[in-house]
């Protein structure tokens, strides 16, 4: 099994290790310390070694950070992960606020009086961060101190930095070898008078140069980091260990290969003008370059092309999807024969689906920790069940689950959620204007040049209309044998970048009633272009890569309407006729069942 059911962290031992940290804080004069989520890396997912702040307070979600002060301290976390911490910590220690509805910057003016001091590690924030706290603290006199990490200072048992190998990712489900893509890049470098531009980012960096690997659970990313400058060639920084000679011979000689702990004594001797993401990039590549080199602040040059798929990527997707699909119809006809007994728990739910993506003999990873939340757990949005959670899964409740596999060609994200045996009457109506959410923005036309930020209402409207919605984005961009969650576009209120042909995003509204049931329905969709209806305007759509039956038990016919019904139609049928061929007797004839014209 990939995923495991261990419980990771225990709340009783946050008392002992805040009180540890803040004599770190009495020994540096120091008022506070911010431990954030993120790594040197600032990817969602951390390695053991970097998980600071789930050691400190017990918090394990993808997302947040903890501010400790000598008397007070909070945890921030977003609506995703309000149920969640309140499960994970000691409360009569950590304090869960509401972010980023309130920003750490006026908070801290508010637990502190003015000529306080508060520590950061320099290395696991960005410029971005530190700069819009210090702009929020500059009529409170209070000062952020970069510092040596004090986490570190009193984590004993630390984990040692993961050390996986690396891969080759094939030119032929990459689409383009990584010279053109160097090439292609350094010719933008040139055009923006860059010498070099510092990649702090694996999955950017294994995009780069066309490789994969293993060191962050559910990623297949290298920890790394890269210098690409403007000749095409690239120092890549990594542990010497994770790179076979094969490996060595794909990078060739335009890639030069340093230790990591090379990486900040080379930032030091950088010159010209240095490119730096100052959204994802380290705070402290900054404070070390030498006097008299100059900062050119734009994004990581490879975020935005490799958001954008090639043809054989769109292939590699397209083949992981109909694979996945075979895998999740094979789960969803046993779940539906063996979860009505009452006799399934949670994690039988997790281990069978993992199973069946198993037995297609492709699967590397799983993209992220199963989501399975049965009754009231599926209103925990990102729910990881343990061995301490795991809740039977009870007849008349529902059961929201959100999965998806890593395999060489593709990587999948879906989310069902399903009734066991009878429907409870209370979800159908969210239900169904979740589905209709869904189905809107599923077949959107839009003008080219929209963004993210234009396309969310479509997905919340039909909520709207009854006075519900719920508290995530609606979609995040998925990487091609890549992250799951990936940039920079997303379907949000909060994204203006603009979807480009090529793209891949998930689509998933979702409700949530605490204490009750959660719904979300996902399928991830590519950006393509619609064809003209008259208007020579360029216009976009979407195409459908996942093909899966939503439980058509939960669907309240009345308020679906005819055009959504009719989509839901033509959708199944296309399940039906892709998916039917793939599967077992028994499956097949669920899935007939399952596609039946509602």
């Amino acid at each position: 099994m990939f995923q495991d059911f261990s419980v990771k962290t225990d709340p009783a031992l946050g008392a002992a290790r805040l009180a540890v940290l803040r004599a770190q804080l009495a020994q540096q004069g120091l008022d506070g310390f911010i431990i954030p989520r993120a790594d040197a890396h600032q990817g969602e997912y951390v390695a053991d070694s970097d998980a600071r702040l789930a050691w400190l307070t017990g918090f394990t979600g993808s997302a947040g950070f903890c501010i400790a002060l000598k008397d007070h301290a909070g945890v921030f976390i977003d609506g995703r992960y309000k149920v969640q911490v309140r499960t994970e910590v000691d409360l009569a220690q950590f304090t869960p606020i509401d972010w980023p509805a309130t920003r750490p910057g006026p908070w801290l003016a508010q637990h502190l009086t003015a000529g306080a001091k508060v520590g950061f590690d320099p290395w696991l924030h960005t410029r971005r961060e530190i700069d819009a706290m210090e702009q929020a603290l500059t009529q409170s006199d209070i000062t952020l101190v970069p510092t040596e990490n004090l986490v570190d200072a009193i984590w004993h048992d630390r984990p040692a930095p993961p050390a996986a190998p690396a891969r080759i990712h094939p030119a032929a489900l990459a689409g383009e070898d990584s010279t053109k893509k160097r090439t292609r890049l350094a010719r933008n470098l040139c055009r923006d008078q860059v010498t070099t531009a510092v990649l702090t980012q694996p999955d950017s960096i294994c995009w780069l140069l066309n490789i994969r690997g293993a060191d962050i659970p559910r990623n297949p990313l290298v920890q790394c980091f890269a210098l690409l400058h403007n000749d095409a060639k690239v120092t890549l920084f990594a542990a010497a260990e994770k790179f076979d000679d094969a490996v060595l011979a794909h990078l060739g000689p335009d890639v030069t290969l340093r230790s990591m702990t090379d990486f900040a004594p080379a930032i030091a001797q950088l010159q010209g003008t240095v490119q730096i993401d100052a959204g994802t990039a380290p705070v402290q590549l900054a404070r070390a370059l030498p006097d008299g080199t100059a900062i050119r602040w734009a994004d990581d040059p490879c975020v935005l092309p490799k958001s954008i798929k090639n043809t054989a990527e769109i292939a590699g997707m397209h083949a992981a999807h109909l694979r996945d699909a075979t895998a999740m119809v094979e789960f969803l006809c046993w779940l539906d024969d063996h979860a009505p007994t009452g006799t399934l728990t949670e994690i039988d739910v997790v281990t069978r689906l993992e199973n069946c993506r198993r037995a297609t003999g492709a699967l590397t990873e799983i993209s992220f920790d199963t989501i399975c939340g049965a009754g009231p757990n599926g209103a925990i949005v990102h729910y990881r069940v343990t061995e301490k959670t795991n809740r039977a899964v009870h007849p008349g409740e529902l059961l929201l689950v959100d999965s998806g596999g890593q395999y060489g060609d593709g990587t999948t994200d879906i989310t069902r959620t399903m009734a066991i045996g009878s429907p409870d009457p209370q979800a159908v109506m969210p239900f169904t204007r979740v589905l209709k959410g869904m189905i809107a923005l599923s077949r959107a036309r839009f003008p080219k040049g929209l963004a993210g930020r234009d396309l969310d209402a479509l997905a919340r409207a039909s909520l709207w209309a009854a006075g519900l919605d719920y508290d995530h984005g609606t979609g995040h961009g998925v990487g091609a044998a890549l992250c799951v969650h990936e940039g920079p576009a997303r379907i949000s209120r909060a994204s203006d970048v603009a979807l480009q042909p090529g793209m891949i995003l998930s689509n998933e509204p979702g409700y949530y009633r605490e204490n009750a049931f959660g719904i979300r329905i996902e399928n991830l969709l590519l950006v393509e272009p619609a064809p003209p209806l008259g208007d020579p305007r360029d216009m976009m759509q979407f195409q459908t890569l996942t093909w899966v039956p939503i439980d058509r038990r939960l669907i309240d016919m009345d308020l679906l309407g005819p055009a959504d019904c009719r989509w839901v139609n033509d959708y199944h049928a296309q399940v039906l006729n892709r998916i039917g061929p793939t599967l077992s007797p028994r499956a097949r004839t669920w899935l007939q069942q399952a596609c039946a014209p509602l």
